[in-house]
């Protein structure tokens, strides 16, 4: 099929009539064939399909603009997403939450950098309400394409839960990889300004910025990011570099396990143990050095396996929904984040990577 079939074939599968689905997603819906190991899939994660794509042009994602291929058959976090009629989606997610004990945990509607996108994520999100009365809905937005007023019309379609990808733990990050540096749209202070906006708007954690590791910034920029979203009660959620094949980042190395499994657990320790600043030092490249924390505290932090689990919006029940199975690795690689509760033996290898006492001390003393 010629280039100019298939782009013709894809402007009649536009947003809001369409849309594409995590390949997870499909799979708990019955809307493909397969098995999600160990687990199953918490969130229909639901995202806008255009035929250019999207008009950002961030270094590392599968949606950027000026990613080779065609946009219909370009990955996005190295997974495919099957493109469906948003009414089909929408049926059997209403089906899904009164068969199942419990129904779906939660869908989240994440739209694309383009002029349409801020209309047709009202329409979309009324057809899941309209279709799953009972369903929590997140909306994943561009911050650019909004404001207050936008914000409210998204509460009043249905949405609980505003995401925001701000992904670079730092300004200057994120100019590099998001912003002028990529001739991207993408403004720092703007995405601040909505998310304080939807702050307000919708309540204290119901507000959360994604963040990745591995795209530059330093443990340091990480760790002050974490306590300034705490302090404005703001989520954190975490994700893994994965570099996409055919993006400007694709031969960057993902960063080094034990310094995920680090960051995960200071992070933790951070929203859920009153970790202070000052009791986190780094060393000159900005690495992390010591973590002034009680070892019993390390210990049972650790052991519980949380901090290891996939950051994401809640279901009903208060529970972590978006689980992302396969979001941040591929079948057969070392978990980056564990997407169900990691066990004694997933505990053993979680310490091994850690490598725990080179940063969080040896003494069960300290304090």
């Amino acid at each position: 099929m010629t280039a100019e079939l298939l782009t013709e074939k894809s402007e009649q599968h536009l947003s809001p009539e369409w849309v594409r689905i995590s390949m997870a997603a499909a799979i708990e819906l019955g809307l493909k064939p397969g098995k999600i190991s160990r687990c199953g899939c918490g969130c229909i994660n639901l995202l806008q399909n255009y035929p250019a794509g999207c008009a950002a042009n961030c270094s590392y994602c599968g949606l950027a603009r000026e990613r080779a291929g065609l946009a219909q058959d370009n990955t996005f976090i190295r997974v495919s997403w099957p493109l469906f009629r948003t009414d089909i989606v929408a049926e059997k997610i209403g089906e899904r939450d009164v068969e199942t004990n419990g129904g779906v945990g939660r869908v989240c509607i994440a739209q694309v950098h383009d002029g349409r996108a801020y209309r047709d994520l009202i329409d979309m999100t009324e057809r899941v309400r309209h279709a799953a009365p009972d369903v929590p809905i997140s909306a994943l937005v561009s911050s650019g394409l909004l404001n207050e007023d936008r914000l409210a019309a998204i509460q009043k379609a249905g949405a609980d839960i505003i995401g925001i990808g701000l992904d670079a733990a730092s300004e200057e990050v994120f100019e590099e990889t998001r912003g002028s540096g990529v001739r991207g749209p993408h403004d720092w202070d703007q995405h601040w300004e909505i998310a304080r906006a939807a702050r307000r708007r919708f309540g204290p954690y119901k507000v959360n910025f994604h963040v990745v590791v591995g795209i530059a910034e330093t443990d340091r920029d990480l760790v002050d990011l974490f306590h300034k979203l705490h302090s404005e009660q703001i989520a954190a959620y975490l994700f893994s570099f994965n570099p996409e094949p055919g993006t400007a980042m694709q031969d960057v190395p993902r960063a080094p396990i034990h310094r995920l499994r680090r960051i995960q657990l200071v992070k933790h320790l951070i929203e859920h143990k009153g970790l202070e600043r000052g009791k986190i030092t780094f060393d000159d490249e900005g690495a992390l050095m010591d973590v002034d924390a009680l070892q019993s505290t390390v210990a049972e932090a650790t052991n519980s396996g949380v901090p290891f689990m996939t950051d994401g919006c809640p279901n009903r029940q208060g529970e972590v929904a978006c689980n992302r199975p396969f979001g941040s690795y591929r079948p057969g690689e070392e978990y980056r984040d564990y997407p169900f509760q990691p066990n004694g033996e997933d505990l053993e290898t979680i310490r091994s990577e850690m490598r725990p006492s080179e940063v969080f001390g040896g003494s069960p003393e300290k304090k």
